[in-house]
């Protein structure tokens, strides 16, 4: 029979195949897999390239700015999949809401806080907010969107940006800065009023905020600069990885319909493509209004 080994050179054994192991996985990594190591992202300071939001300079060397500057770059940076579908949804509703932005006088930035909202999806929180813009019923209704089992503008991307504008400006005019204003989207404007006058504060950067608020205007600045550097963050993409827009024209439905599935398919599409093209309808049918209404529709083929 063959003698037994000490437990003790057993061991020393195992930790030596342990270590050749070790070494043969990390020890002779090639070049292109070091560049695959998770890396610090580029944070520029007041002494390079500055943030801003709106035209308002981020202070970037107040120490705890920067670190919360830095914590929302990072976890917007690596969170891959999520941004890459929201660089693809932006390319495809920004268009939209430009125009709309613009003919209200709002900084242009805002389009990235309704990103930040929504992702560009036309998603429902668990408090109930609503589309792109996330709007609650009740703030829906008090800025002239219709909310119905049947009709929900939250969903109607032109009227909701437009919602969405006139409370920005009603803001603007009880807020001195527009950060001031984007937190009170997140908050509510008196929400963010009464931390102001509580802390005798006018500028956002120097509120002590709840964790949500005090991340939300940083959220949307980093979701900014990624969207505009890409690929300094590694993001690349081509054309055709982008969505395909749909060849749409608007026409008129005429109400009340009780049939929105025969309308579609005599129109040669599907109530799903009616749907995708409308989300603010909600049901097959309209009932509760009693006039014409623009809805989006496939152009027809010849």
């Amino acid at each position: 029979m063959g003698q037994i080994l000490p437990v003790k050179y057993i061991k020393w054994l195992f930790s030596l195949n342990l270590l050749c192991a070790t070494i043969l996985a990390f020890g002779f990594s090639t070049k292109e897999e070091v560049n695959k190591c998770i890396k610090q992202v580029i944070i520029p300071t007041c002494r390079n390239v500055e943030f801003s939001f709106a035209g308002e300079r981020i202070p970037m060397e107040d120490p705890e700015v920067y670190e919360r500057m830095d914590r929302e770059l990072l976890v917007n940076t690596y969170w891959q999949s999520n941004m890459l579908l929201s660089l693809k949804l932006a390319d495809k509703y920004f268009p939209q809401i430009e125009p709309i932005l613009r003919e209200y006088g709002v900084p242009d930035d805002f389009k990235y806080l309704a990103l930040a909202e929504s992702g560009m999806r036309d998603v429902t929180s668990n408090a109930g907010a609503a589309g792109k813009w996330q709007f609650m019923k009740g703030t829906a209704s008090n800025y002239g969107l219709l909310v119905n089992d049947e009709i929900d503008e939250r969903y109607h991307i032109e009227k909701a940006t437009r919602a969405a504008c006139m409370y920005l400006l009603e803001g603007k005019n009880q807020i001195s800065t527009w950060c001031g204003v984007a937190a009170g989207y997140n908050m509510g404007k008196a929400g963010i009023i009464r931390k102001m006058e509580e802390q005798q504060e006018s500028s956002y950067f120097n509120l002590w905020l709840n964790q949500e608020t005090a991340r939300y205007v940083f959220r949307i600045v980093a979701l900014k600069e990624i969207h505009k550097n890409p690929s300094i963050y590694g993001y690349y993409y081509n054309k055709e990885d982008l969505y395909p827009i749909i060849d749409a024209e608007k026409v008129m439905l005429y109400l009340p319909n009780n049939d929105l599935v025969t309308f579609a398919k005599n129109r040669g599409t599907t109530f799903k493509i009616l749907k995708y093209l409308n989300p603010w309808i909600r049901d097959t049918k309209i009932t509760t209004l009693k006039d014409s209404v623009e809805i989006l529709m496939p152009v027809l083929k010849k």
